[in-house]
């Protein structure tokens, strides 16, 4: 739920987040979080703000880039 005093981040928190009225009106941050391997997101995901995040939001492939912006970019 909002914890706040003004009434203008309050008519505008949707453009941030969407409201879940299934876990009792918790605000969920608007993002797709992507990268080429699974490892960063199992991190983000097993960490402190990972329930933050919708789980069909985490899109990642199977191999990473090995640190090579060329084979990264290209991908």
């Amino acid at each position: 739920s909002y914890n706040g005093t003004s009434d203008l981040q309050l008519e505008r928190m949707n453009v941030y987040f969407n409201e879940n009225q299934a876990s009792g009106n918790k605000y969920v941050p608007r993002a797709v979080l992507v990268d080429l391997e699974p490892g960063t997101m199992d991190a983000v995901r097993s960490g402190p703000f990972g329930n933050l995040f919708r789980p069909d939001n985490f899109v990642f492939g199977q191999s990473g880039a090995g640190n090579n912006w060329a084979k990264g970019h290209y991908t």
